[in-house]
């Protein structure tokens, strides 16, 4: 029984996330306490034991304990099962966040999967479906399985309402060097809008134009149709030859629209001034494959406590070697042995 301290690092979903990911893979059960520890509100959030069920329910594995709220549960895994899964979250916690949990042992599982997820799609301090399609699951089809993803319906903060498609056709994972993301190809800036005015996207886009230098066909302001509830967010992304990088922010009740867009890009400024592959939340998602696949490397800006935590919980369930190494140019070179 491998017992772990959810407040571990940055305290955080991703610890149980990750857990219940390598718990599958590996057949080893844990043990995990002070859930949440460092949040506003600790415990299990409805978004994370949609997570803890959602992978009960491919594999028959028990989690002892787990309720809104919990700080605690005994989780013994079980055998994953390929199939067709439909999980909802309720709330507009994120479907890309259930979706982390749910690849890793999907990706090797003995044949290929479905998977329908409905909440929210463009969450607050979540990935959004954007995200996940354009920055990672390219890069994970590059390692051998072959993941593919549709958005049939957005869902934003606060309402949620999203539903996403899945595909997983699975294969070895195979060890990857990502390091170099080669020549700048293009860019985007987009502000989707749900039941809002239309003028609280056009500020954040005017806010990101006096920061990025890009030509007036790359910004788009994009209203939602039928949308489940208000919502809003501002997406940008720069497409290199090797990757994309995809910054975003949900627009919030106290959060000017100027500061959204300013913010924003001046997050992706940053990146692309950089040189790194691998953006903070780009780094914190690939460590796990790299894992699994016994080795790899990729360059990232400084790494955050999020990706210090997701290498140290990995350690708890594969003996691998991770190490992150500043180099001179300012990024940080991060190999998985």
């Amino acid at each position: 029984m491998i017992i772990i301290d959810g407040s571990e690092g940055e305290g955080g979903g991703q610890v149980l996330r990750t857990a219940l990911s390598l718990a599958l893979v590996t057949g080893q059960a844990f043990r995990i306490d002070n859930i949440r520890a460092k949040r506003d509100k600790p415990g299990l959030m409805r978004q994370h034991l949609t997570a803890v069920e959602a992978i009960c329910a491919i594999s028959g594995a028990t989690a002892d304990g787990a309720a809104i709220g919990a700080a605690g549960l005994t989780f013994t895994p079980g055998r994953v099962k390929a199939g067709d899964y439909t999980f909802a979250v309720g709330t507009a916690g994120s479907t890309g966040l259930v979706l982390q949990a749910l690849l890793p042992p999907l990706l090797l599982a003995d044949g290929p999967s479905r998977l329908v997820l409905e909440g929210g799609t463009h969450a607050y301090a979540a990935p959004p479906f954007d995200f996940t399609v354009q920055a990672l699951l390219p890069l994970l089809s590059r390692m051998g399985p072959a993941v593919t993803a549709t958005l049939v319906r957005p869902g934003f903060y606060p309402v949620g309402g999203g539903r996403v498609e899945v595909s997983v056709t699975p294969a070895p994972l195979q060890p990857q060097e990502f390091v170099e993301r080669g020549v700048l190809r293009g860019v985007r800036g987009r502000a989707l809008l749900s039941n809002l005015p239309a003028n609280i996207a056009e500020r954040e886009v005017a806010a990101a134009r006096q920061v990025l230098d890009w030509p007036e066909e790359a910004w788009s302001v994009e209203t939602v149709a039928e949308g489940r509830g208000p919502g809003n967010i501002l997406m940008l992304s720069a497409c290199f030859d090797q990757v994309t990088e995809v910054i975003s922010a949900v627009g919030r009740v106290g959060l000017r629209a100027e500061d959204i867009g300013r913010q924003t890009a001046n997050r992706l400024k940053g990146y692309i001034a950089s040189g790194a592959f691998a953006g903070p939340y780009l780094a914190d998602q690939l460590l796990l494959p790299l894992a699994l696949a016994g080795g790899g490397c990729f360059t990232t800006v400084r790494p955050t406590q999020h990706s210090l935590t997701g290498a140290a919980i990995i350690r708890h369930f594969l003996d691998r070697d991770i190490q992150f190494q500043a180099r001179e140019d300012g990024t940080h070179l991060v190999t998985v042995a």
